[in-house]
């Protein structure tokens, strides 16, 4: 039994003529009464009371109307849902994100954008380190990451930066730094300074980089405190432990205990923010995503041109 003969039989039970159900399949009348035989030989039933120029339904083929119309039904919406996942318009989107990039301003409006153009789409987030994100994207069991490092691991992996933001400076309402306003500080003047420094426990990360460009500036500091996540970080400088260097994006978090300053003296460079996925990715729903991140990352990038981007 095929689709096709559940069609068959439902436009003649609904026509309640052959002769018109031929013209409504457009199809010739006597294969489709033939079809309807070799229907009720295979279901070993009749479906039909059958009088010179006349055909309907008799009590049995009512039963199966109704069957054979959730049938088609059934196969109908399958088709419809399986293009629509082909389009990427369906499927669940699978999303990793570094503590630091989940915080950033453009994160949550991409997420709320296509969430929005494409009401279909589940989207499943998970946060974790940088080098565990590219293992999760390698595997397959996540589909793209946010992060501030740009991700590399092993196969087929690509980025692209999204925005970049200036660094700033995290320090206790105490510190004396904090109580000479919120204009910019001379990075220089971070000499001597107790940093809390985040570090990757593998690879090079964003506080690597900082504090190579500190040394290559003269300026020395001591590290106080390590932690591995730059949230942690700026939790301890809030306790009062010493002074981080952080993205602005960062600058949400304990208002009330922590003040940001941003820094001149033309030091560090912005922070990139990257989204990483699979290069030769085949499925439409994560093509899309990119390329919706991508475009709405660079009308936001060229509409807010300031220094500190």
């Amino acid at each position: 039994m095929e689709l096709r003969h559940l069609r068959y039989f439902v436009a003649v039970a609904e026509e309640g003529s052959i002769t018109r159900a031929a013209e409504r399949l457009n199809i010739q009348q006597p294969p489709l009464g033939q079809q309807l035989r070799l229907l009720e030989a295979e279901l070993g039933v009749q479906l039909f009371d059958r009088a010179p120029k006349r055909i309907t339904l008799n009590a049995t083929g009512m039963v199966f109307l109704k069957e054979a119309r959730e049938v088609l039904a059934r196969a109908q919406k399958a088709i419809e849902h399986v293009q629509r996942f082909d389009q990427g318009e369906t499927g669940t989107l699978r999303v990793g994100f570094t503590s630091s990039a989940s915080l950033h301003s453009l994160t949550p409006h991409v997420l709320g954008r296509f969430r929005q153009t494409y009401p279909g789409v589940g989207i499943a987030v998970e946060e974790s380190e940088t080098y565990e994100l590219a293992l999760a994207l390698q595997s397959g069991r996540i589909d793209v990451s946010f992060s501030h490092v740009a991700t590399k691991g092993p196969g087929d992996l690509a980025s692209r930066v999204l925005a970049k933001e200036g660094m700033v400076l995290a320090m206790p309402v105490q510190h004396p730094f904090a109580q000479e306003g919120d204009g910019p500080l001379d990075i220089h003047r971070l000499a001597g300074e107790r940093l809390v420094v985040y570090r990757r426990p593998e690879g090079y990360g964003i506080f690597e980089g900082i504090l190579r460009q500190l040394h290559d500036s003269g300026i020395g500091t001591e590290i106080i405190d390590e932690v591995t996540r730059m949230i942690a970080a700026i939790n301890l400088v809030a306790a009062g432990r010493g002074v981080s260097i952080v993205p602005v994006s960062m600058t949400i978090l304990h208002p009330g205990r922590v003040v940001y300053r941003p820094l001149s003296g033309d030091v560090l460079p912005p922070l990139p923010l990257y989204i990483a996925y699979r290069g030769e990715e085949r499925l439409q729903l994560v093509r899309r995503f990119v390329e919706m991140t991508c475009l709405i990352a660079s009308d936001e990038w060229t509409a807010s041109e300031s220094p500190s981007i």
